[in-house]
């Protein structure tokens, strides 16, 4: 790790000049631009200092930021094939984050997951086939480029009612799955 480089970009990130900063840790401002260049290496004691006011901790300071996955490919997708139902977790994890989003093909005959009411919103987009959806009592069919949005105040799943398969992306918010 590169201590002045990380230097560098918290100070920047936090609006601050290189005076500022050396004002505020009571350094010189040249001693500051060499930590920067990494020509010279700060005590502990200053560097604790320099964390402090940049508001980071020393060990928040020493993670190291990893590169988050953003591409996904099949071989990272977890499937559960059921009855008449495949649903592949396509965002590996999704449950961490704030969306998951999921894909299902439905046989001829084939039933999602049924979610029971929750908090929360979801929506989805028909790839291929037609589908219905069914809210509580109601029945709405979706076909290929047709999208939903819906809370989840009742309980809700789909059915294929065709005589093909179906396929769409179904996201919900938070994670459901």
């Amino acid at each position: 790790m590169e201590i002045g480089n990380r230097i560098k970009t918290l100070r920047v990130k936090n609006n601050l000049t290189l005076e500022e900063l050396a004002s505020r840790c009571e350094l010189s401002k040249g001693f500051l631009s060499q930590l920067e260049r990494n020509l010279t290496s700060p005590s502990i004691a200053t560097l604790k200092d320099i964390c402090e006011v940049l508001g980071e901790s020393l060990s928040d300071f020493f993670k190291e930021d990893k590169a988050e996955k953003v591409i996904f490919t099949k071989e990272d997708f977890f499937v559960d094939e059921r009855e008449k139902c495949k649903v592949e977790w396509i965002v590996p994890n999704a449950q961490t984050h704030n969306m998951e989003p999921i894909f299902i093909t439905l046989a001829e005959g084939g039933i999602s997951p049924v979610l029971k009411p929750h908090e929360g919103e979801e929506f989805g987009f028909v790839i291929s086939g037609r589908i219905t959806l069914v809210i509580g009592e109601r029945k709405e069919i979706l076909k290929k480029g047709q999208s939903f949005y819906l809370d989840g105040s009742f309980k809700h799943y789909f059915i294929n009612e065709t005589t093909y398969p179906a396929e769409y992306i179904w996201v919900s918010n938070p994670p459901l799955f």
